[in-house]
């Protein structure tokens, strides 16, 4: 066992962790001040519930040795997790620490997912959905990807951090969930962010926690986790200033808001390509990912797809585009581990990106369609309008963000 790879999980565990308030206050600053206490809550519940259903049996499903479709029980309730490694997944660690570190991936994912629903979806029923998602979406991806015998493992797929595994599947499940909840009453309002410093301090959180999330994907205190880190802060940095130019050619006008949701963009795209890039294929892609999803932002604010905090623009494209540039930007140069992409010669490794990225869309999609629709039929899934109109926060929790909050948002 290595103590110093041990130390560096455990504390890339702790900042994935500070990831998911981080995206509290980040959706929460985006949204009207009557919503706040609803949208924050439906991160910071994801730490309780799914951290609960991944010591159960979300992890086993996972990681544990099953079919190629999904993992089996022999992990069930943390049953064989102690503090030896399991070399398996990280000779070096104790199997503790790299089963902590997974459920913190775990208890985002579903979190993302509440941007697209926020302030109009019954809080019960949030609470089965993200139960449900992470038992019947989230756990079977991250086997097909990540855990032994997984069948995208085999075919190939590259994905360092969760490109697929977290943001396309997010993502995805974002639009279909706001498709099947349908707008808010009065459609696609015009609402300004409530409170932009949380936006910018949500952002901040997030980009820092993302080093965890990257770098920590090394599974050990090395060189990989070296380059992790920096693609990382470099995909961000040209992420942001990306934006900030096509703001000033577009609306003459950067926006700070803009800014922060470029460095999520940024750190998204580079999220599959963390381990297997080189810094300046990292800068490329924070450069592309910016430009497609500003895009993107652009092209559905037209429809009448009403995802709220545009979740499906940002970790779905984005998510979309980091799959892609893997494929094209992966080099065993920097990870022999992985495999060389287009740019290296290797215009095969196209493929199994594509096959994951179009595999990890529709089953997510699927499985949330299935979800939502079993959830509208039996529990609802909508506040009703006077809720929506008032705000969620007082009646469905009891709670007010700011004692002086109108009734109908400022």
């Amino acid at each position: 066992m290595n103590t110093g790879d041990t130390a560096w999980l455990l504390i890339s565990s702790a900042l994935v962790l500070l990831m998911t308030p981080g995206l509290a206050f980040f959706y929460g600053g985006l949204v009207r001040d009557t919503d706040v206490i609803n949208t924050i809550k439906m991160s910071f519940v994801s730490l309780a519930l799914i951290a609960l259903e991944w010591a159960i049996i979300g992890y086993s499903l996972a990681f544990a040795t099953g079919t190629s479709i999904l993992g089996g029980l022999a992990f069930l309730g943390l049953s064989g997790v102690g503090t030896d490694p399991n070399p398996e997944y990280a000779a070096g660690v104790p199997h503790l620490a790299f089963m902590a570190y997974q459920m913190m991936f775990a208890i985002i994912t579903p979190a993302l997912i509440s941007g697209a629903i926020v302030g109009r979806m019954r809080f019960k029923a949030y609470l089965l959905f993200i139960l449900f998602w992470g038992l019947l979406i989230y756990n079977p991806l991250a086997h097909w990807v990540w855990g032994s015998g997984g069948w995208l493992r085999a075919l190939g797929t590259l994905d360092f951090a969760g490109g697929t595994v977290v943001h396309i599947s997010a993502g995805f499940s974002a639009l279909i969930a706001a498709v099947i909840l349908g707008p808010r009453e009065n459609g696609k309002r015009a609402d300004r962010p409530h409170n932009v410093p949380f936006v910018i301090l949500g952002a901040s959180l997030l980009w820092f926690g993302w080093f965890g999330f990257n770098a920590g994907s090394a599974l050990g205190a090395n060189g990989l986790a070296s380059i992790a880190f920096v693609s990382t802060m470099l995909s961000a940095a040209a992420a942001v200033m990306m934006w900030i130019v096509i703001e000033m050619i577009h609306k003459e006008r950067p926006t700070s808001v803009g800014a922060a949701i470029a460095a999520v963009v940024g750190l998204v795209a580079v999220t599959p390509a963390a381990g297997f890039v080189t810094p300046l294929s990292a800068i490329a892609i924070g450069i592309i990912a910016s430009a497609a999803c500003y895009g993107a932002l652009q092209l559905f604010g037209k429809t009448k797809i009403d995802d709220t905090l545009d979740v499906f623009a940002c970790h779905g494209v984005g998510g979309v585009v980091g799959a892609l540039l893997t494929g094209v930007f992966a080099t065993k140069a920097v990870n022999p581990a992985g495999a060389d992409g287009l740019l290296a010669g290797n215009a095969s490794l196209l493929i199994p990106q594509v096959v994951a990225i179009i595999t990890a869309a529709v089953f997510a999609m699927a499985g949330t369609a299935v979800i939502m629709f079993a959830l509208k039929h039996t529990l609802g899934l909508r506040s009703e309008r006077i809720v929506e109109e008032a705000g969620i926060d007082t009646i469905e929790h009891g709670e007010r963000a700011y004692a002086m909050s109108a009734a109908g948002g400022r």
